[in-house]
């Protein structure tokens, strides 16, 4: 499977920082030799992704089905549209970017079987590194109760799963390429960025 050089994924289970992590790599940018860096998202905010957004706080009703659709479809859009992952880390730069394929194979994954997700996702290239931030579900839970809006898959069982399938898909995607690094995501904000850069500052483009 082709990898996309450059181009590095958070995942984890809702609660387990990514957000935040992306939000502290940006404050390293910019910085003498280091290369342009760019933060994105999945959803994105585009037309779909923003549709995606309201059907996960559950205000725009949508079959699982519909929804893994959606997902690929913004996906496309994120990755080979103007402005996307492939032309951003084309010409050097280094995008990051919170969930990617790996979450629609958790998420979707669980909600409506394997097979969907897995053909909807299967010719999308994989990224150059996975960060794996890993967090007792319980402990995820009580990070995200005091939220003023919670979305579809945030309430502690379907967490569990999530937590479980990640652990099972990790071999997964190390075998389609991605160099996947777990990150014991328990700690404060500020000692798991420190892991976080420490990953990578391991790329070639962080090298040059």
């Amino acid at each position: 499977m082709d990898v996309i050089r450059n181009f590095v994924v958070l995942e984890g289970a809702d609660g387990s920082g990514t957000s935040t992590q992306l939000e502290l790599l940006g404050r390293r940018f910019p910085g003498p030799g280091l290369p342009v860096f760019h933060p994105t998202a999945e959803p994105t905010g585009g037309e779909v992704g923003r549709l995606i957004r309201l059907a996960l706080k559950g205000q725009v009703p949508l079959l699982p089905e519909t929804l893994a659709r959606l997902f690929a479809a913004d996906r496309g859009e994120h990755l080979y549209g103007r402005g996307g992952v492939l032309e951003r880390t084309g010409r050097g730069e280094l995008v990051v970017s919170d969930r990617y394929t790996p979450s629609s194979m958790v998420y979707q994954g669980l909600e409506c079987g394997e097979e969907l997700p897995r053909r909807l996702n299967e010719s999308f290239p994989v990224p150059e590194l996975i960060l794996f931030f890993d967090l007792d579900p319980q402990r995820a839970a009580e990070r995200i109760q005091n939220r003023p809006e919670k979305e579809i898959y945030e309430y502690l069982d379907f967490q569990i799963k999530v937590h479980d399938r990640y652990l099972k898909l990790l071999p997964v995607f190390r075998a389609q390429g991605s160099r996947v690094v777990e990150i014991n995501a328990a700690r404060r904000p500020e000692e798991v960025a420190e892991e976080v850069w420490a990953a990578l500052e391991k790329l070639p483009i962080m090298e040059l």
